[in-house]
């Protein structure tokens, strides 16, 4: 394992958020100088649509500190943030989304933490300012994502967290389009903590991580990256065996009882639509495997590189 040098990286996935850029590296930047250690920001730009990535050439230009990458089309928030984790320079590694709502200056507090021993630290917030929907989402991803990892503290998983960038070595050789960082990062370590931090109401811009996208987030990480689809489909081939056994040993004591069979047509139509849904059901988890095998057989990239704004980057070197 090739041994980092002590420092900050703060990697921020970009997508539409001209408005908040330049307030985030700057509170961002105050909190790193006060820590006094080396630090560098790495912003990746999800392919924005918005003036966010001449920002982000803006900001590289005036700091040699911030460095910028540009993918060749929009990957998704976790694709965006394994780009910013594989090209980051320090031994610590801080994640944060660039809507503000993570406070830059929680980071300290997460530091603190990380420092007890721990290796991954998420900051957990006190209280969610999404709206309903959105929070409801985001709890039905974290408990998916606690019964896909068997961790405890997936429940207090976020954007925001903290880790020992070494992690990454566990997951050099990941590809593929389906990603989820919380569970690359189990592929290292089992050490988690949280901390509570505050989680401020989105004040500039609008969430472009609808409750559609974490919703399909929580199956596709559920689908990639654990077998609880197929066994729960195999619960279900079993039970509704045994729910079938149980109506043919009535039909069979009936006729032997009372001489006669179960009448009517609704009876078996219904008992064969039951029965049809359900192997429809695990054919199509069955398929969702095989097409997640197919991508993967194909060597589709999950992100790639179009453009790079690293003015800093030999210095650090």
């Amino acid at each position: 394992m090739k041994r980092l040098p002590p420092g900050i990286s703060v990697v921020v996935p970009v997508y539409e958020s001209e408005e908040s850029l330049e307030a985030l590296v700057d509170r961002t930047s105050a909190v790193l100088d006060s820590i006094g250690l080396p630090w560098e920001m790495i912003l990746v730009d999800d392919r924005s649509t918005d003036r966010s990535w001449a920002i982000v050439l803006e900001l590289a230009a005036a700091d040699g500190r911030i460095r910028g990458y540009r993918l060749a089309r929009n990957s998704g928030q976790h694709n965006a943030l394994l780009c910013g984790i594989r090209a980051s320079s320090y031994d610590t590694t801080v994640t944060l989304d660039d809507d503000l709502q993570n406070p830059p200056e929680e980071i300290p507090r997460l530091l603190e933490k990380l420092g007890t021993g721990l290796d991954v630290v998420y900051g957990s917030p006190a209280v969610e300012r999404h709206g309903f929907l959105r929070d409801l989402a985001s709890r039905l991803t974290k408990m998916t994502l606690q019964q896909s990892l068997g961790v405890k503290t997936a429940r207090n998983v976020s954007a925001f967290r903290v880790f020992r960038t070494g992690l990454r070595e566990a997951f050099t050789s990941h590809s593929g389009p389906y990603v989820s960082i919380d569970v690359l990062l189990t592929w290292g370590t089992r050490s988690f903590g949280s901390v509570e931090v505050r989680h401020e109401p989105r004040a500039l811009g609008r969430s472009h991580y609808t409750v559609g996208k974490l919703v399909t987030h929580a199956f596709n990480m559920i689908t990639g990256f654990s077998t609880i689809p197929l066994e729960v489909a195999s619960l279900m081939g079993f039970l509704f065996m045994f729910f079938g056994i149980c109506v043919l040993a009535f039909v069979i004591g009936r006729y032997l009882i009372e001489g006669g069979s179960v009448p009517g047509f609704p009876f078996l139509a219904s008992i064969i639509s039951i029965f049809s849904g359900v192997q429809l059901f695990s054919l199509g988890v069955i398929g969702e495997y095989i097409a997640r095998m197919h991508f993967r057989l194909m060597g589709i990239p999950g992100y790639t590189v179009a453009e790079e704004a690293c003015p800093g980057k030999g210095e650090q070197e």
